[in-house]
């Protein structure tokens, strides 16, 4: 939850705040940037939603939720950056990013939860 807040703060930043690279723009990092926190917040959904007790519908489908979950998050945040907050605009590519994120993070869950939060939890 407080990931997905962060996004969001950080989303609804204005433009004028946000730093300009030019170097960084000739790769489009922005890209990556939306890819890699929408990835984190997958890894994080999934995880908190597997250690739900108290909602088994969650905890039982977690990966199909979290995915789900993220992907309309994403969108809905590009809704509000063109709708609501200033000196914002929504961008499809930026969707797009975020989606492909949430949909890697999703293919490299388990290969995460193997090699590195078992490790981490003992």
């Amino acid at each position: 939850m407080l990931w997905a807040l962060l996004i969001l703060i950080l989303c609804g930043i204005p433009g004028r705040d946000i730093p300009h690279i030019s170097f960084l723009e000739l790769l489009s990092f922005d890209k990556f940037v939306h890819a890699g926190i929408f990835f984190v917040l997958v890894l994080f959904t999934i995880r908190g939603f597997l250690l739900q007790t108290m909602i088994r519908f969650l905890q039982t489908n977690a990966k199909i939720v979290a995915t789900t979950f993220c992907i309309i998050y994403g969108g809905l945040l590009e809704v509000m950056q063109g709708a609501l907050f200033q000196e914002r605009s929504a961008d499809m590519f930026d969707f797009i990013a975020n989606s492909f994120g949430v949909l890697v993070g999703l293919m490299m869950y388990a290969i995460i939860e193997n090699k590195i939060l078992k490790h981490l939890i003992k």
